[in-house]
């Protein structure tokens, strides 16, 4: 096989054997091969149990050896077999072992590969150990993005033995729609604390005044919002995780783990209680001003953007660049993107004088964590808030009250917005009409962009699941819709055949 890339490291001990393990863990995918070679007790079925023991986040998994059965497989969060060829006959036997499928649906871990000749994929990622002294050298031969993510894992181990935590077990966590991934990172004696991983990516096309989409529409490019929004918020009272050390070059955050409870039930309902305490928290938060420029270090100051024109147009779009012809089979007439336009330029227009101040962007079921044990505002954990802008304070309420990834019914709808219109009245000089008027534009803006994007990230993206959020999208740009002000747009999706199967009132909004 050739490679581009070889990583050799030196593992003193078992121990080190394991933390790679465990790195390799988060680094292999679906499609990965990994040939292990090494003479015996070079340490192959150590590393494997390793590796094993990391995805299923179990350090008790039993790990037979497959030197008799050639095979053993697992059903974890990502499937993986287990190959030991030492007995095999033939390399062609390997097919018969169902090689091939177990590759195409998850992870092969391959003990003495060169058993099998040429029958593994040229692709596969190579590892030898050999003993050196009292320990072991790991040569690990990779090529292209499977590279590029070992040594990504292998960044992040050093970033951890440089904050203190050299011995600490590496989990798992998620991925979100975006480019960022979470690990649990569990030190010895110390509470859990959470890993991103937000990796420095190509910008991507221009698509407006030779800006790319995530500059247009002001998403966070780095980790500077990330950490200026928690800090000026974790100061006023709000619960944000602290952050124990960045490495802003890199990408990589250690920070606080606030808890994994959400505000969802098991079977994925809204649990009302979070949820109204939720909306008492955005209402706390929009009573404050906080300021636009904040201090991140002595050097950096970030900027909150404000969510304007060109950012609002440029999301509102996606229904034309991507539902649209989803929907009917026919992409919209020239005539239909002007007017669609210029019904946004009038609204937008309409928020020249709607409340403005710090707009979180996604407060909804992901990004909240419930922490029981708090009282307040600090039950609510914040978290997912770098692409937070300056603009209307209804779009956060909007995005809770008709939360993208769970239905609220219409009864709990109407609680919400109560709570939250009742504690704002309390506050004093709270335009409640011009609120709701802001309240139903970002709703609709909010929840056209939504109806766009699960479309591309199906389309472009290959994520199908996101898909199953369209009928609720739909349902909830419904409920928007009856405002009064918004009479032409309503008008424009009705001809543009832009609505749910099932209408839901608000009897509200």
């Amino acid at each position: 096989m050739t490679t581009s890339d070889t990583i050799s490291l030196f593992l003193k001990d078992e121990a080190a054997t394991s933390r790679l393990g465990e790195d390799l863990a988060l680094a292999l995918k679906a499609g990965d091969c990994l040939a292990l070679s090494g003479d015996l007790g070079a340490g192959k079925s150590s590393l494997a149990r390793a590796i094993l023991r990391a995805i299923a986040d179990d350090e008790g998994l039993e790990v037979p050896s497959p030197t008799f059965t050639l095979v053993q497989s697992y059903d974890l969060r990502i499937p993986v077999s287990h190959f030991d060829l030492y007995r095999l006959g033939h390399p062609a036997e390997l097919t018969e072992l169902g090689f091939d499928e177990a590759l195409e649906n998850g992870i092969c871990l391959v003990e003495w590969p060169e058993m099998a000749e040429d029958e593994l994929p040229a692709d596969r990622i190579t590892l030898r150990l050999a003993h050196e002294g009292s320990g072991r050298r790991a040569t690990i031969g990779a090529a292209g993005a499977q590279a590029l993510r070992i040594r990504r894992v292998l960044a992040i181990r050093n970033f951890l033995d440089d904050a203190g935590y050299p011995d600490a077990k590496r989990r798992f966590l998620t991925g979100d729609a975006s480019l960022r991934a979470y690990e649990y990172v569990h030190p010895n004696d110390a509470p859990s604390k959470i890993l991103m991983d937000w990796r420095p990516h190509p910008e991507g096309p221009p698509v407006y005044d030779g800006k790319s989409y995530p500059k247009v529409v002001h998403l966070a490019q780095n980790a500077y919002p990330f950490v200026a929004i928690a800090d000026a918020l974790r100061g006023r009272g709000f619960a944000t995780p602290e952050i124990y050390k960045v490495d802003y070059e890199q990408g990589i955050l250690l920070i606080e783990d606030l808890g994994s409870q959400g505000v969802l039930d098991d079977a994925g309902r809204p649990i009302a209680e979070r949820y109204r305490q939720s909306v008492a928290c955005l209402a706390h938060l929009h009573s404050m001003q906080i300021p636009q420029d904040i201090p991140v270090s002595t050097t950096h100051t970030h900027h909150i953007p404000d969510f304007d024109r060109t950012a609002m147009k440029m999301e509102v779009q996606l229904v034309l660049d991507w539902h649209i012809a989803w929907k009917r089979g026919t992409p919209p007439t020239d005539a239909e993107r002007a007017e669609y336009l210029a019904i946004w330029d009038s609204l937008i227009d309409a928020l020249a004088a709607a409340e403005k101040n710090l707009l979180l962007r996604d407060f909804h079921s992901p990004n909240i964590i419930w922490r029981e044990q708090e009282s307040g505002i600090r039950k609510v954990g914040l978290i997912d808030f770098q692409d937070a802008m300056i603009g209307p304070t209804a779009y956060d309420l909007a995005s809770i009250v008709q939360d993208a990834r769970v239905t609220i019914e219409p009864d709990l709808f109407r609680q919400l917005m109560d709570d939250y219109l009742s504690l704002r009245r309390a506050q004093g000089g709270f335009d409640e009409a011009g609120f709701m008027k802001a309240w139903a534009i970002m709703s609709a803006q909010r929840n056209c962009k939504l109806a766009g994007l699960w479309v591309r990230l199906l389309q472009r993206d290959g994520k199908p699941g996101y898909l199953k959020h369209m009928p609720r999208t739909l349902t909830y740009l419904q409920v928007a819709l009856e405002h009064e002000a918004l009479a032409p747009l309503r008008d424009w999706c009705a001809r543009a055949g832009i609505r749910p199967k099932r209408i839901i009132s608000s009897g509200s909004a």
